[in-house]
């Protein structure tokens, strides 16, 4: 009985029954100028309904910022319709995305969040056959600003 449960703890763990590590942030200076819907995605980790999103269905040229310090993330020529109802990009820009684990919500996923201020993005999944590259970033928009390119 002692070894079921045992194994019945570490079965429970490893599917995501357990705190989510959050990041730790330092400089929260970042997050002042947001909304509360802002915050409640960025900051407390949330998601924003999907198909609600400004930028779900935007395809103009340039780039893609984080809303809460503006570091650049991703550029307008790696996003793709994925239908999921968030934007999706199939690559990031060098070194402005952290990973980590996300076991928040009884699985395991791959949280994104911006290298710069620690601003919860979204999530990513590789080995989908979407694009070439079969990445997926699965951003929330509120999580973004978007430039135009100036030509």
């Amino acid at each position: 009985m002692k070894l079921f449960a045992t194994v019945m703890v570490c079965v429970l763990f490893m599917l995501g029954f357990c705190r989510n590590q959050k990041t730790v942030i330092q400089d929260t200076s970042h997050f002042d100028h947001l909304s509360e819907f802002e915050k409640s995605v960025i900051v407390k980790k949330g998601t924003e309904a999907p198909f609600s999103g400004e930028y779900d269905n935007h395809y103009v040229a340039g780039l893609y910022h984080c809303k809460a310090c503006m570091s650049p993330l991703f550029r307008s020529t790696d996003k793709f319709n994925s239908n999921c109802g968030w934007p999706s990009f199939d690559d990031e820009i060098e070194g402005a995305v952290t990973r980590q684990s996300d076991y928040s919500s009884g699985m395991v996923r791959t949280e994104i969040v911006c290298s710069n201020c620690g601003g919860h993005l979204g999530h990513v999944f590789e080995g989908e056959k979407f694009t070439e590259k079969k990445l997926r970033h699965c951003v929330n928009s509120v999580s973004l600003e978007f430039k135009p390119s100036i030509d």
